[in-house]
């Protein structure tokens, strides 16, 4: 957080870059039939690259966007960040958005998990127990997309193939960010989203390229409009944090579930499973419960070393 802190301004952007985010989803939810998930990924990234173009040329950084020297470092992140997209995008397809939306608070629990496997991290008793109640919680959001299949059936039925590519997404994204928060120790944020974009519309451009389904001008406009407003929601949620601290703009993360049930069913008649919101209230409560241990435990230092 910079010197210039306004909580109420980060707080304002980072709901702003929700809503981007979430119409980028209905958006994608929309264009997403008869079209390669690998096509939907290219779109989305590539004309990202506008509005990111032109946030990092007002910010004079869009030379300096393109220097690095963590070329691996990249590829690893941009490699496991397309990974989240494509299975987001496949539980988009298979799933309500609210129930895609509420699998994906998942992430920051696994990311928390692999901090400690990866980075040898010291993860507190609190939180591990947290990330197992998360994972309670994430079994109970799945459950109605798992009742009464068999396991043969799990690929051939759209919800239950939906959830669990709602699954593999947090766990790319958890890792993902594991490689991010690696990379901006020495990187600069607009060179790391940068370097996802490209990479992202390289390997959905390969991923596609020969079961290409050239969109319908409604489809284009679709996929063009998901690129903008995926690229500004990364703007918006990157300059929230130079407002408000992290754990202050994190956990207004967990409010995108009322608008995705909003924007679900007046857009497509979604009506979440009432268990899909126990679930979900559950991971959101584990999520919320570690924020608070972190903060009080860091006013806690503040205080000691004040003495």
């Amino acid at each position: 957080m910079s010197s210039s802190a306004n909580p109420t301004i980060g707080i304002a952007l980072k709901i702003a870059s929700i809503f981007a985010f979430l119409i980028m989803s209905a958006l994608v939810k929309l264009a997403s039939r008869d079209m390669p998930i690998g096509e939907l990924m290219f779109f989305r990234a590539f004309f990202a690259l506008i509005p990111l173009g032109l946030w990092l040329w007002w910010n004079d950084e869009l030379r300096g966007a393109v220097k690095t020297t963590r070329l691996g470092g990249h590829l690893l992140r941009s490699i496991s960040g397309s990974g989240g997209m494509y299975f987001g995008f496949a539980a988009l397809a298979f799933l309500p958005i609210p129930d895609a939306t509420a699998l994906g608070y998942l992430a920051p629990l696994i990311a928390t998990a692999l901090a400690a496997l990866l980075l040898k991290e010291n993860v507190r008793p609190y939180r591990w127990v947290a990330i197992a109640i998360g994972f309670a919680g994430t079994l109970i959001m799945t459950a109605p997309h798992f009742s009464g299949r068999e396991f043969r059936d799990f690929f051939a039925e759209g919800p239950a193939l939906g959830a669990m590519a709602g699954l593999m997404a947090s766990l790319c994204n958890g890792f993902s960010s594991i490689q991010i928060r690696k990379l901006a120790q020495l990187e600069r944020t607009g060179t790391i989203v940068f370097y996802f974009l490209v990479v992202t519309s390289l390997i959905g451009l390969a991923t596609s390229i020969f079961v290409w389904n050239p969109p319908t001008q409604e489809q284009a406009l679709l996929l063009i409009g998901s690129g903008i407003f995926g690229g500004i929601g990364q703007i918006l949620i990157t300059s929230s944090y130079r407002f408000a601290d992290a754990s202050v703009i994190v956990s207004f993360e967990y409010s995108s579930l009322v608008w995705a049930v909003a924007i679900g069913f007046f857009l497509f008649g979604d009506i979440p499973h009432p268990i899909v919101f126990l679930g979900a209230f559950i991971v959101i409560g584990s999520g919320l419960y570690v924020i608070y241990r972190e903060r009080r435990l860091a006013r806690q230092f503040q205080q000691d070393a004040s003495l």
